[in-house]
């Protein structure tokens, strides 16, 4: 390619100087199925309103939540998102920043995340919070590789129903790790069975986890899933869905030691998957042990207040040996996105979107449950979640629906699971709710 200055010359001393014989020898590992061998079929270029026009036409064949009512979820959520939210993280100062390592040029991002920092305390019942890790799933996976490290134990427990996605990723970060494993406790009417829990957790666990509310939307006996965690001297460890927690108990109230969450329904667009951001906080007593930046305020020689990274714990700041984390990093514009939701709705907005979404997704579980052919999976208190049992394959229930305008769930065969996980927010009307059970039974 023109536009790479390395000329042949050059290519062939970094080779030898790694001890590569040719190209093909540093690409080994990739299987000769997977390289290019001719060059790619691309189209005559086009002109920008060429490309414009055929821009919007392939964007007109995709439906979304702007053209179809969604009841989608596991993990990702279609809240309501305030146009405020745009305009305020679009400004230049947020929009353009990066890694804020100059206090001096960078006080407004800073402040931002301090502030971030301060409502996620707040809403999980923590002391500490960092400025956010990749996703939810990344989160969990570093508070249990945190865990490990505090403890000096090999073995973490899944107390009930954790997404799937969190558990391969969980999986992944520990078990790739030489002798750690990650066990799963078994369920009981689609929650953790406590009884079986308390039987399963020793003196060589570090962890336990709980997600609350779980994959199924389930809520868990968290209190006792935590009180048989230090019984045997392991940290507790809560996924909780920030929504949730406008009306739930907040983690840190009923003693967990390490709080994560997915901060995508703060404000985040479902956008395709992502970039989401990670909740992550702890107690002060585990503050020097967790990953990733952590603001801080301080005062100036003028005596005025200025914010600072503090205890800065990553490997560009300390051996890398001594790193709590070499991977994680921070979600800064949705952790931005999400401050400013918060602040936008305050206490009583978060706990009305809650109210909202639990009053909703009750009535249309009951709706539901009313049509010959469907039943609830599971008999359990849940929040904006459930569980459907279907007369036909889920798949073709959610094919049918599609037709009709609607995303009509999550097929938890996708999962090598059963059912139809659905789920409500606020945007959802009383009249969208009703047309849903109507178009619901047509299928049957």
């Amino acid at each position: 390619m023109p536009f790479i200055v390395n000329t042949d010359s050059d290519r062939n001393e970094m080779l030898k100087e790694i001890g590569a014989a040719s190209f093909d020898d540093l690409i080994a590992d990739i299987p000769q199925e997977l390289r290019l061998k001719e060059p790619l079929n691309l189209p005559a270029a086009l002109s920008e309103p060429q490309v414009m026009q055929l821009m919007e036409e392939l964007a007109a064949k995709n439906v979304s939540t702007a053209s179809h009512v969604c009841y989608l979820g596991g993990g990702a959520y279609d809240h309501y998102i305030p146009p405020a939210i745009k305009t305020i993280a679009s400004r230049s100062e947020f929009y353009t920043a990066y890694t804020p390592y100059q206090a001096e040029v960078s006080q407004g991002t800073l402040q931002a995340i301090y502030e971030y920092q301060s409502m996620i305390c707040r809403l999980y019942g923590m002391d500490t919070a960092n400025a956010s890790l990749y996703d939810g799933a990344t989160a969990l996976a570093e508070a249990v590789s945190m865990a490990m490290a505090v403890t000096g134990r090999s073995k973490v427990v899944v107390a009930g129903k954790l997404h799937p996605n969190a558990l391969h990723v969980l999986k992944t970060f520990i078990e790739a790790g030489g002798d750690r494993t990650v066990v799963q406790n078994g369920l009981q009417d689609g929650v953790c069975d406590v009884e079986n829990l308390e039987k399963t957790v020793d003196d060589t666990v570090a962890a336990v986890i709980v997600q609350q509310p779980n994959f199924y939307g389930c809520l868990e006996e968290v209190e006792r899933i935590g009180d048989t965690a230090h019984r045997n001297g392991a940290l507790f460890i809560v996924s909780a869905d920030p929504v949730s927690l406008g009306i739930l108990e907040a983690p840190g109230n009923y003693g967990a030691d390490i709080a994560v969450g997915e901060g995508q329904p703060l404000g985040n667009a479902l956008n395709f998957g992502g970039p989401y951001l990670g909740i992550f906080a702890v107690k002060k007593d585990y503050v020097r042990k967790m990953p990733g930046r952590l603001v801080g305020l301080t005062k100036d020689r003028d005596g005025e207040d200025g914010f600072i990274l503090t205890l800065q714990t990553r490997e560009q700041h300390i051996r890398r040996e001594k790193a709590t984390s070499n991977i994680c990093t921070n979600q800064a514009l949705n952790a931005l996105q999400a401050v400013v939701y918060l602040s936008l709705l305050g206490k009583e907005g978060l706990r009305e979107v809650a109210e909202h979404s639990l009053q909703k997704s009750h009535y249309l579980a009951e709706k539901i449950a009313e049509l010959p052919g469907y039943s609830l999976m599971y008999d359990r208190p849940f929040f904006r979640e459930f569980v459907v049992e279907t007369p036909v394959p889920a798949g073709e229930v959610l094919e049918k629906m599609l037709e009709q305008g609607i995303f009509a769930g999550y097929d938890l065969a996708a999962v090598d699971d059963e059912g139809l996980l659905v789920a409500v927010t606020e945007k959802r009307t009383k009249e969208q709710l009703d047309d849903f059970v109507r178009k619901l039974g047509a299928v049957s």
